[in-house]
């Protein structure tokens, strides 16, 4: 019997599959039928150091978890299901050398991330023998990223972000909208950039990276060359930016919660944004965390805002009125399963749970998260062509508009967060 029509989005959508299987996932952790996630550890000389038993079992039993769920996603979706198992195995033993990288002493001594690993193998592969057409039902970049950010809608606990109050607030959705505005303007009005290209390096930026960049691209139908510049430029400066801020911060002698809260505000990544802290102190570290995540809030607000811009105005045509369906149609669906399991973790499990038993289930789900987004960060290597990449960028316009934008967030941030958790906090 066919599915009615109205219905069909719902289980034949990429962007819909991703709510189902980010709930699904989290349910499971839930119920605890995965309550040990595999958690690598520190090697020097052998990788197998950082891969104990227990951890490799871990491991591939998020693998069965996740391909299982997978498979029937392209089956309903009309993926050619029977082609992903076998790709989405080699995806994920691809995906464990990039974590298994990014566990070598050295390596993560200098915050180089398993995401930069994940591309770099991804990068390698495309540029040299091309993409094999084995691997390609499983190459879903979009997919991946937009389940582990369901899961990362979990750990946006209410809680943790009443913990810096106003101040939080403030820094968080204060100097966001003002950079992410600023980036624009100068994008379209003085470097001329493609509008779409403008405004996803201007979310990436201000907001939190790869997170909103997918988000808006999905609100803006972006193309897939525009999102891979942007999500480079974004792994470039995070890895700049965990490195050297804590090393300024230090060098000047800021005080460690400005220090922290500037870290919060700046870095992209969420993982280099609890790495930076740390090279501070514990203290920095937690409050980095929350501006971080009180900042990841706002993915779900401005890819509604960027939405409802680009059907009423910046794709307008003259002969039509782009209605309420457009905007919901273009609303990356994946930011509601986001903001639910958000309150569902805040708001019903916590009094349920209380807040200790929820963490060793955020555990579980944040390790899951951290398997999909060595799959997606892979997948976007596999899909780009350094050649292209390089066509982008001719003229430095693009890089103009990042280290310009990058820059103007730094000192902006800088300055609102040494005002709130300094100077006010003084008087």
């Amino acid at each position: 019997m066919p599915l009615k029509t109205s219905l069909e989005p719902l289980v034949r959508s990429e962007d819909w599959w991703a709510c189902w299987l980010g709930f699904s996932l989290f349910l499971i952790c839930l119920l605890g039928f995965i309550d040990v996630a595999p958690k690598f550890g520190i090697w020097y000389a052998n990788p197998l150091e950082a891969l104990p038993t227990y951890t490799l079992i871990s491991y591939i039993l998020v693998l069965v978890v996740v391909m299982i769920l997978g498979f029937i996603g392209m089956l309903l979706m009309s993926k050619k299901p029977l082609r992903f198992p076998p790709a989405f195995v080699v995806m994920s033993i691809l995906g464990l050398c990039a974590q298994l990288i990014s566990q070598q002493y050295f390596i993560d001594l200098y915050g180089l991330e398993y995401v930069l690993w994940a591309l770099a193998i991804g990068l390698v592969i495309s540029n040299t023998i091309g993409l094999p057409a084995f691997l390609k039902p499983a190459v879903k970049t979009e997919l991946y990223i937009k389940t582990g950010l369901v899961l990362l809608g979990a750990e946006i606990l209410f809680s943790r972000i009443l913990n810096l109050g106003l101040q939080g607030l403030i820094l968080a959705w204060g100097v966001t909208p003002i950079v992410l505005y600023f980036m624009y303007r100068y994008g379209t009005s003085t470097l001329k950039l493609d509008k779409t290209l403008s405004v996803l390096i201007a979310s990436a930026t201000s907001v939190c990276g790869v997170s909103a960049a997918i988000a808006v691209a999905a609100a803006t139908k972006a193309k897939k060359e525009h999102l891979t510049l942007t999500i480079s430029f974004s792994l470039i400066s995070t890895v700049i930016l965990l490195l050297g801020l804590p090393a300024l911060i230090k060098a000047i002698g800021i005080s460690y919660v400005v220090g922290g809260a500037w870290i919060g505000g700046t870095v992209d990544s969420t993982g280099a944004v609890v790495a930076a802290g740390e090279l501070l102190n514990q203290q920095a570290m937690e409050v980095a965390t929350v501006v971080k995540l009180i900042q990841n809030v706002m993915i779900g607000l401005i890819a509604f805002v960027v939405a409802i811009l680009w059907v009423t105005r910046v794709e307008r045509d003259a002969k039509t009125k782009p209605g309420p369906a457009e905007i919901w149609y273009r609303f990356p669906k994946f930011v509601i399963a986001f903001m639910i399991l958000s309150l569902i973790s805040s708001f019903i499990l916590i009094p349920m749970m209380g807040e200790p038993a929820l963490n060793d289930i955020l555990r579980s789900t944040s390790n899951i998260r951290t398997f999909l987004f060595a799959a997606a960060f892979l997948s976007i290597g596999l899909e780009s062509d350094l050649k292209s990449l390089g066509r982008q960028i001719q003229g430095g316009r693009p890089v103009n508009l990042y280290v310009v934008g990058q820059t103007f967030n730094i000192i902006l941030t800088l300055v609102v967060a040494w005002l709130l958790f300094d100077y006010l906090a003084a008087i």
